[in-house]
């Protein structure tokens, strides 16, 4: 028996349901966030409906369950296989993030376009743009294939018949916030609308077996919108981040039930569409300036694979009373530490400078083995001395001022002789665990004031 349809009031920020309207939501802090909904919770509305309970699962040893290969789907564009695992699991939910015209609808269209060439029946479900608006997009990144259907609907009634129907081996959505269902009255986009429409989507995925990804806009904080239950829900969450007005892209995983979470794909974004860059180390460092003070280049690891990267650093002098310290793609907080560990147990002056501090390329850096070259960087821009252009700085940094060991050495090592580097300063305990390679001058330093009589 269904019950009658009563009035809640939902955040749209975040999910808390009241049965009155209120100003700020106890849950988020949001002001002004509430919005009336009528949802009735029957059989015919429930999102477990047309989900059989006929065969009930019973509990089973682990040790006795059957381990099956799971067979990946690639879509023939390195970058995205890499950080999704290896490629598509079947019956998996991937959800996909990012700022407006970052480049998600064309990555999932070529990825499509790569399933499809492969002779995988794949569906893209539109529900911002017409069938046209697909079909000359499509011609611009060259990805039209017979077996990519493309349709435009936000029911999800529909969509979910059409799945029935076409029987895809790949599904995409873009995006969740525009899917609609007529059982709830709620706007597309509430809510109640994107946590029904996930649920749906998820429930079909798993009982039918085909690959989802789901297209999510994100908040003006870079959250992707909607419940935090749509991204617990999901099986993958990828986050694409970039400036505009970069051409560069990267696609970074924050959530993996097939894979690591630590890998990146970098992009650029071209007149065709997005194209791999294979080697990012080569592209970070191709504009770096010669015999430059503040500019100092680092190895920064991103799940399994190493990246080269230059930081650069600007100190100067500061006219007002509190010097500032503007940093982009590192943490402030932690470069602020490094400031003040070079005031103590290096004794330079930089209460009155200006720090201006940037990671070439729109790269974000967020792991401690990097603190020995920003803090070379800082001291290279106040000194006016240039680091050597074939030298690389790692080492964690500690408020004593000693340089801690870091982890995956040899990785960064490896990926710097390629890039030609040929001196290489590191923790002393690091280099113990390390064989030195042919081609690199290893200098092991116990502390700042050490690096500092060698780097200057």
């Amino acid at each position: 028996m269904g019950r009658s349809a009563k009035s809640i009031f939902s955040c749209q920020a975040c999910g808390y349901q009241s049965p009155k309207w209120l100003g700020k939501c106890p849950e988020c802090g949001q002001w002004d966030s509430f919005a009336e909904e009528k949802a009735a919770v029957t059989e015919k509305n429930s999102p477990l409906r047309g989900i059989t309970a006929a065969v009930k699962p019973t509990p089973v040893p682990i040790d006795s369950v059957d381990i099956e290969d799971q067979q990946r789907l690639s879509s023939r564009i390195a970058e995205l296989d890499r950080v999704l695992g290896g490629g598509l699991v079947a019956g998996s939910l991937v959800l996909i993030g990012g700022d407006p015209g970052i480049g998600k609808s064309t990555l999932m269209l070529q990825a499509l376009h790569g399933m499809a060439a492969n002779g995988h029946k794949v569906l893209y479900v539109s529900g911002e743009e017409s069938v046209q608006q697909l079909r000359l997009r499509s011609k611009r990144l060259a990805a039209a294939a017979p077996h990519l259907l493309v349709v435009s609907e936000i029911d999800l009634d529909a969509i979910l018949q059409m799945v029935s129907e076409h029987r895809p081996d790949v599904l995409v959505i873009d995006s969740i916030q525009t899917m609609y269902s007529s059982d709830l009255t709620s706007a597309p986009g509430s809510i109640s609308q994107v946590r029904d429409s996930a649920m749906r989507l998820m429930l079909n995925a798993k009982k039918s077996g085909v690959p989802t990804l789901l297209v999510g806009h994100v908040t003006k904080d870079g959250a992707i919108a909607g419940p935090k239950l749509l991204e617990h829900m999901v099986d993958t969450v990828l986050y694409f981040e970039g400036d505009r007005n970069h051409v560069f892209r990267i696609l970074r995983a924050v959530k993996n039930r097939f894979g690591s979470t630590n890998e990146i794909g970098v992009f650029e974004m071209q007149a065709g569409g997005l194209a791999e860059v294979p080697n990012p180390s080569a592209v970070f460092l191709s504009e770096r300036p010669d015999n430059a003070a503040g500019s100092v280049v680092t190895a920064t690891m991103e799940g399994t694979r190493p990246i080269l990267v230059e930081l650069q650093a600007l100190a100067s002098s500061s006219n007002l009373g509190t010097a500032r310290r503007t940093v982009l793609g590192l943490d402030p907080q932690r470069v602020a530490l490094l400031v003040a560990v070079m005031e103590k147990k290096l004794g330079l002056d930089l209460f009155g400078h200006d720090i201006f501090m940037n990671v070439a390329g729109g790269v974000k850096i967020d792991e401690p083995a990097v603190d020995l070259a920003v803090l070379a960087a800082i001291a290279s821009s106040f000194l006016d001395k240039a680091v050597a252009r074939n030298t690389l700085v790692l080492g964690e940094v500690g408020l004593a001022g000693e340089v801690r060991a870091i982890g995956n050495v040899s990785a960064r090592l490896t990926e710097a002789q390629k890039m030609g580097f040929h001196r290489c300063i590191a923790p002393k305990g690091s280099l113990k665990r390390v064989e030195t390679p042919a081609d690199i001058e290893l200098v092991g330093v116990g502390t700042v004031v050490e690096a500092m009589e060698v780097l200057f």
